[in-house]
């Protein structure tokens, strides 16, 4: 930070005034104007110091950008309707990275996971543009949501041990033998019957999409890895919507969803 406030005289070391300004009784005499000229002082040029203060919040806000995306937080960019009306396309959203661990996962968490297990088609390599360097740097410190498409959205309907199924005779999936009344589903259209009958191994969760019918989440990758997903492949819990500003949501598990549903009693 600079050696002064800004509007405050500059002070040297044989500058020793009180604070009302007159001259100490020490033996100084008050600096005149051709002391001030003469050879060994230094002058600071006022452009210099509010560009080193500007560089200095820059640098400041920066780290701390870097620390919360390394730490805390991270941002993500929507591309898909699989999670309507909850996450709508070319939303930002900002993950909670203590989710999982140290803080556990709970059943209605819309978490974002890497896809190892290959549910998304390969994306051919898009030839380098001029901006490039600029936009992984900001993505780097956290201040440009992941654009990559490595990543996913879902939420999470079964954790380890929970034995998960649908449908009944109301098309409802079922956890632990408790049907679910999903209120975070997409009003929009009814969900088409699919039925599945599993039990979540350790480590791993079963996911599904808000937009039942436009969502190929563990249900439609049952042949790799059971369709499950690896709980260490989970960056973080999506926690809130930041852009566009229109839809500034904290997004909510709807655990009133889950509250009946027993712990789970089984695993494999």
């Amino acid at each position: 930070m600079p050696d002064k406030a800004p509007g405050n005289p500059e002070r040297y070391d044989d500058d020793a005034r009180l604070s009302d300004g007159t001259a100490s009784t020490a033996g100084l005499a008050e600096t005149s104007p051709d002391d001030a000229d003469a050879p060994g002082k230094t002058h600071r040029n006022p452009v210099l110091v509010w560009v080193k203060e500007i560089v200095t919040v820059v640098a400041i806000a920066l780290v701390l950008s870097f620390l919360l995306k390394t730490f805390l937080f991270r941002a993500f960019y929507i591309p898909s309707e699989s999670m309507e009306s909850t996450l709508d396309v070319n939303d930002r959203i900002f993950i909670n990275l203590l989710v999982p661990g140290p803080f556990d996962l709970s059943r209605g968490d819309v978490v974002v996971f890497k896809d190892t297990q290959a549910w998304l088609e390969p994306v051919p390599q898009k030839p380098a543009g001029p901006m490039d360097w600029l936009n992984d740097s900001l993505e780097f410190v956290g201040l440009m949501a992941d654009n990559t498409d490595q990543h996913l959205v879902k939420r999470v309907i079964g954790l380890p041990g929970d034995h998960v199924s649908c449908c009944d005779a109301q098309g409802r999936v079922s956890v632990n033998g408790v049907p679910l009344n999903e209120t975070y589903i997409n009003p929009a259209e009814i969900p088409q019957p699919s039925a599945f009958d599993v039990v979540v191994p350790e480590g791993k969760v079963w996911v599904m999409g808000d937009n039942r019918n436009h969502s190929a989440d563990s249900r439609a990758h049952q042949e790799v890895n059971g369709g499950f997903i690896n709980i260490d492949d989970i960056e973080g819990k999506a926690t809130v919507i930041a852009w566009p500003v229109s839809r500034w949501t904290i997004l909510d598990n709807h655990s009133d969803v889950f509250r009946d549903v027993p712990k789970a009693t089984a695993t494999k």
